[in-house]
């Protein structure tokens, strides 16, 4: 008695089995590139940025990018309004931040400015604010590395706003209700 399946079916078996795998690896490939943070899908299009800084009163609108090009003099000149406004000192923020707080508005469909509390943080102003206490200050905050800023949406419910920031996947994002505002971060996919 012949216990094996007929050359046909197993060759039809062999290449469901075979359509499965690609399937499944499309689907791991799929769920890795949303929790990452990849290229805005219109390679085309500029991005641009409204802030308001809550501590220091200043304004900054401008372009940032076109495109994947990312504009040196705008990235400059975000830098200087992130600066650690104790201190002065001017951090190197990342870039991804900026498309991070640009897709978070376009989700909610916001034009209005976010209002800044925290950019970057030199480490004596990390320190300072961990001993005081407040805010759930990280020894090893992502502030001080360029990429964390806290922010309000002007506007839009601070609730909304981290719902908005959580469904991207794109990094950090914790909600601070006491303190009223949103912290949002380029570490890895996370919430709290």
């Amino acid at each position: 008695m012949n216990t094996h399946p007929p050359p046909t079916d197993r060759r039809r078996f062999l290449h469901q089995g075979a359509r499965l795998a690609v399937s499944a690896s499309a689907v791991i490939s799929l769920g890795a590139a949303r929790a990452a943070p990849g290229p805005l899908p219109d390679t085309t299009a500029s991005r641009a940025l409204n802030l308001a800084h809550s501590h220091t009163g200043e304004r900054i609108e401008l372009v940032y990018a076109q495109g994947q090009r990312y504009l040196p003099d705008a990235l400059q000149a975000l830098n200087h309004f992130l600066r650690d406004h104790t201190t002065g000192e001017v951090g190197r923020i990342d870039p991804q931040l900026f498309d991070m707080l640009h897709r978070v508005q376009q989700t909610l469909g916001s034009g209005t400015a976010y209002e800044v509390i925290s950019g970057y943080r030199c480490s004596q102003t990390n320190e300072r604010l961990r001993n005081q206490g407040g805010g759930g200050v990280a020894k090893r905050s992502l502030h001080m590395d360029g990429q964390a800023v806290d922010v309000r949406l002007r506007g839009v419910a601070l609730s909304d706003l981290h719902t908005a920031a959580r469904s991207l996947a794109f990094g950090g994002v914790g909600y601070y209700q006491r303190d009223q505002f949103v912290h949002l971060d380029t570490g890895r996919p996370r919430h709290w």
